[in-house]
């Protein structure tokens, strides 16, 4: 006798994802001054939950941009969390200041990231996000230094990306080696969204 299963629904990755209050408020004006590099909401559901797995956590996104990624992971910390966003752009940044600006967790700093990270002591982050050069192409074992153990290092954008400039596809097969050969570090390249790779510090 052959059992019988009914059809199973096809699990679909943003369904079942409510997005962040202020996030249509921050994509209109990304329209308008014409920001072309705005994190997807598949990251930010990704960026959500990792800040949620950290209550009282202590944040570092590098690369504000206009605030995109910065309201999702505010929409996952807890009340005692707090997000330090740097970015060197002051003109993109007072977007996220605009509208996410009156969130008492949000501390927005405006400098270049590289020298930011050379001042952090070690292992003080729960999670740090880097989309920008700063943390991922430069200053990358600043960035990883200041990683906790049990902490998250996320970054995206693995996958060729049309605003790429000349030569930089070249560069992120050596990031990705350089990550995987990190003795303290696991990591999880995905295929998926722009392509993100996490790192977890388990010593």
């Amino acid at each position: 006798m052959r059992c019988r299963f009914g059809m199973v629904k096809a699990m679909e990755d943003l369904t079942y994802i409510g997005l962040p209050a202020a996030l249509p408020a921050l994509e209109e004006k990304s329209n308008g001054v014409h920001f072309g590099m705005p994190s997807e909401p598949l990251l930010g559901a990704l960026l959500r939950v990792l800040a949620a797995s950290k209550p009282g956590g202590q944040i570092l996104e590098l690369g504000t941009g206009t605030g995109i990624a910065t309201t999702w992971l505010l929409d996952g910390m807890d009340n005692n969390s707090i997000l330090v966003s740097v970015d060197n752009d002051a003109e993109v940044q007072r977007i996220a200041a605009e509208l996410l600006g009156h969130d008492k967790r949000l501390t927005l700093v405006t400098e270049d990231g590289a020298a930011f990270l050379r001042k952090q002591p070690a292992r003080c982050l729960d999670l740090v996000f880097a989309d920008a050069i700063p943390g991922k192409y430069e200053a990358l074992d600043e960035a990883l230094a200041a990683v906790k153990v049990g902490g998250f290092y996320v970054i995206d954008d693995m996958l060729p990306q049309a605003n790429w400039p000349e030569g930089h596809a070249e560069r992120v097969p050596v990031l990705i080696e350089r990550l995987a050969s990190q003795p303290d570090f696991s990591i999880l390249p995905l295929v998926w969204a722009s392509g993100v790779l996490i790192a977890v510090r388990h010593r």
